[in-house]
């Protein structure tokens, strides 16, 4: 995902934010880790990055990519898999 050379705007960034911890709580605890919210912020600015601006679509896509590129799909509750 490279997003070398985008600028986003002071807003988006704080919406990124608040994705991004959002993402983070819709993820079990034990996942929560550091890694994985790099991960998470890297999937949300490369779809910024492509124009993204919706809230739930950056956070949809985030967790559907560190979904699909893990082996952990099985410990999110259909609950936490709904955006």
């Amino acid at each position: 995902m490279n997003v070398k050379g985008a600028i986003f705007q002071p807003e988006l960034i704080e919406i990124m934010r608040a994705v991004l911890d959002d993402a983070a709580m819709a993820l079990p605890e034990a996942k929560r880790t550091s890694a994985m919210k790099a991960e998470i912020a890297s999937h949300i600015l490369a779809c910024a990055a492509k124009g993204e601006r919706d809230p739930v679509v950056l956070k949809m896509n985030a967790l559907l990519a560190v979904v699909e590129c893990s082996h952990y799909s099985h410990d999110v509750s259909p609950e936490r898999r709904a955006v």
